[in-house]
């Protein structure tokens, strides 16, 4: 058993497909077959099932993909440590993000880290809040930026970023002149929003919450599952939304689309430093987070 033979062990039963796992790995799909059959013969039992289309472990499998994954996360902080040591930022770290800090925060960010280190290979996973919580407690992501605060007792988060959120309209709308908007005209109009489990939607939620507003009471016209589909789902005239300007900075700037206040609504949010509390981060982990701590 070595380490090359559960990282396609791993692979396989990630992708539920040895074809899937052949390629995302750049081997032939018999190399992999071949791979899954020494890890077995050396273990004395099926790991895997080949039920139709899909692949499944076994209950040996299930207890070796347990610990494959922390025997590959151990592996990778210890040559992390090692090469600190030695005074090199070098290995493989997997983030995570939710929508809007993962798709318009941390590309940037990660840029920059790559260019100071250039030996460092970063993986980034973007879902809603809820999955990357879900990440981050199988031990799938080490570190991530999310845009909710999460109640799970394993889950520790820190302050990070500001992030401000708007009324969003189409600009031939009849509000798109306007600053601001009462309240009480939410209800008139239809409202795309975001699909649950979204940090932005928990954010909106809580702030119409704390306005004396019952969500419920929008008119939802839509439910989009990512912030580029509500976009266009305003732009189209599906209806209103309320979204992170960071997400349509290039639509107003084009005059695709006008951002107005609510009055008596505080839609500012903050963006979140998420980590697993008892898990110790790598030293890669520790030196990433330091370096997004230092972004404005």
């Amino acid at each position: 058993m070595d380490f090359w033979q559960l990282t396609i062990f791993c692979k396989v039963i990630e992708h539920k497909s040895f074809s899937r796992a052949a390629e995302a790995i750049y081997l032939s799909q018999p190399t992999v077959s071949s791979h899954i059959k020494d890890l077995e013969e050396h273990c004395g039992f099926r790991l895997l099932d080949r039920l139709g289309k899909e692949v499944l472990p076994t209950k040996a499998g299930e207890l070796l993909f347990s610990y494959a994954k922390r025997i590959l996360a151990l592996r990778d902080e210890t040559e992390s440590a090692l090469s600190q040591f030695r005074g090199i930022t070098k290995g493989a770290l997997t983030l995570g993000g939710s929508t809007i800090p993962g798709g318009y925060i941390l590309p940037e960010v990660i840029g920059r880290f790559a260019k100071a280190h250039p030996a460092v290979q970063i993986s980034l996973i973007i879902r809603d809040t809820r999955d990357i919580a879900d990440g981050i407690l199988n031990g799938d992501v080490e570190l991530a930026v999310t845009g909710a605060p999460l109640a799970d007792p394993a889950i520790l988060q820190e302050p990070l970023f500001e992030d401000d959120m708007r009324l969003i309209v189409p600009t031939g709308h009849p509000w798109a002149k306007r600053k601001s908007i009462p309240l009480e005209m939410l209800k008139s109009e239809p409202f795309v929003t975001r699909e649950e489990g979204s940090g932005t939607l928990k954010s909106i939620d809580q702030s119409l919450t704390d306005a004396g507003f019952d969500p419920s009471d929008l008119k939802i016209s839509a439910r989009m599952g990512n912030t580029v589909s509500v976009c266009e789902a305003v732009k189209c005239g599906v209806g209103v939304s309320i979204l992170s300007t960071r997400a349509v900075d290039r639509d107003i700037q084009s005059g695709l689309l006008a951002a107005i206040s609510i009055e008596g609504v505080d839609l500012k949010r903050s963006f979140y430093l998420t980590r697993h509390k008892k898990r110790t981060l790598s030293p890669l982990a520790e030196a990433f987070a330091a370096f997004l701590k230092q972004t404005d």
